[in-house]
């Protein structure tokens, strides 16, 4: 018997259903992308709707197109295979698995039922909970019922720094995708972008992918690797430790390091002026943490989850990885300078 938790994992890990899942993702992305473009250009002054169409539609284009890549081309770069999820490669494994397994196996006209429809279809909550309770009586039973849904594995710090490499090439693709969007889009629409425009998208570029991706993935790395020299077993236990790890170094000090970048490197880059030695105050003065960027902290807690080897999560790192590519593109700043989330007032 399992509990209802661990019944509800296994019911949105199902192959089929991250199959579906997978499909889904493209077109609710390009459709949520539009409907945002449109609101954006809507809510525009007359006189700046051309402009914010240009802008918005460089941008969140760019961003769509990079973080729909990006799995791909991150698996690429990690040397990693790359999942299709092929709804028609499931259905076939699917279907040999279960009838070597009732060649062997006798089950109840219902479970019977039940492993028909597993064939070709996703199996509903309370069946599989039905199936469970029958089949997993045995070592076999249990045997063929994780190879029907794979348990997540728990896996090592070793094992993780393959992850982590992939996770943060996937979450760079996008943000650099919108830093180009939005610098192109800039140049369409009024023919020349300033210094102070492109400095502000390469800095939210810099802000986003370290503070809200790359340094949380190894916050998260860290602390598995220091729970496994503590001899930590439990999922539960590495997955709290883990959002722990991604507190300390990302929400606290990846947005230190991200300005600091910002202040010491990107300005004088484009401004040509060298930064005396600056407080912690006025290192943050410029971008500080929001609650959108707490809330885009959502992709590290998938990120763990993709870690822990929960199949069901990494479809939704596309539109999460976006969310961070089109505030890079737009060059969002929210300190002294404040610029409001919309590309028509950047």
């Amino acid at each position: 018997m399992i509990s209802n938790l661990k019944s509800a994992g296994k019911y949105l890990d199902q192959p089929l259903l991250i199959a579906k899942y997978k499909k889904a993702v493209t077109p609710v992305f390009i459709g949520g992308a539009a409907l945002y473009d449109i609101n954006e250009v809507q809510k525009s002054p007359k006189n700046e709707k051309k402009r914010t169409a240009i802008n918005t539609t460089a941008v969140l284009g760019s961003v769509v197109v990079s973080a729909l890549t990006a799995p791909k081309i991150a698996a690429k770069i990690a040397g990693k295979k790359y999942e299709k999820y092929s709804t028609k490669t499931i259905q076939n494994k699917n279907t040999n698995l279960i009838n070597n397994f009732v060649k062997t196996e006798k089950v109840s006209e219902n479970t019977m039922k039940i492993l028909e429809k597993a064939k070709q279809k996703v199996l509903s909550f309370k069946e599989l909970k039905s199936l469970n309770e029958e089949v997993t009586k045995t070592k076999s039973g249990q045997k063929f019922f994780n190879r029907l849904i794979p348990e997540p594995e728990n896996i090592t710090a070793k094992d993780i720094r393959d992850d982590i490499g992939r996770l943060s090439i996937m979450g760079l693709i996008p943000v650099a995708g919108g830093v180009a969007g939005g610098i192109a889009g800039e140049k369409i629409a009024d023919k020349k972008i300033t210094r102070k425009k492109m400095a502000d998208r390469i800095k939210e570029g810099s802000y986003q992918y370290l503070a809200n991706i790359f340094l949380c993935n190894v916050g998260a790395g860290l602390a598995l690797a220091g729970m496994e020299k503590m001899n930590v077993k439990s999922k539960s236990a590495r997955a709290i430790g883990m959002i722990g790890g991604i507190i300390t170094t990302g929400i606290i000090g990846g947005s230190t390091i991200a300005n600091l970048i910002g202040k010491k490197i990107i300005n004088p880059i484009f401004d040509g002026r060298f930064n005396r030695k600056l407080s912690l105050k006025e290192i943050n003065s410029e971008r500080r943490p929001e609650t959108l960027d707490i809330c885009l902290h959502s992709d590290d807690i998938a990120t763990i989850a993709v870690m822990s080897g929960l199949k069901w999560i990494e479809p939704s790192l596309p539109i999460l990885y976006g969310i961070s590519g089109y505030r890079a593109g737009i060059g969002y700043r929210n300190g002294k300078d404040k610029i409001k989330l919309c590309p028509n007032t950047v």
